[in-house]
């Protein structure tokens, strides 16, 4: 299976491997990748005060737009759709270009 990491330790080895370590022992990670790598206290430490700190549900915005409703016609929004996400700031931008060149009125 992908991603299966076999240990030949029974979980008793294991804890009595865990439990000889002296404390206060620096490790270095000399695996081939850095993704790999565990983590240290400190950065487990930072990642865990980081959770604990954000907030959940929705990113405030920036205060600068207005939600309102508008139609459009069906090919319009299917060609600003069918470029993947992000289709309304793009459809924001292209109204924003077109008011450099033309009169709001």
């Amino acid at each position: 299976m992908s991603g299966l990491k076999v240990n030949e330790m029974t979980r008793k080895q294991i804890a009595a491997a865990v439990q000889a370590i002296p404390a206060g022992t620096d490790y270095v990670w000399d695996g081939e990748s850095d993704d790999d790598r565990p983590l240290t206290k400190d950065e487990m430490r930072a990642g865990i005060a980081a959770a604990a700190t954000r907030k959940r549900g929705r990113p405030v915005g920036s205060g600068n737009k207005e939600q309102v409703a508008i139609r459009f016609d069906r090919e319009v929004l299917a060609a600003f759709r069918a470029g993947g996400p992000g289709w309304q700031t793009r459809m924001n931008d292209a109204l924003r270009d077109w008011l450099r060149t033309h009169s709001p009125a």
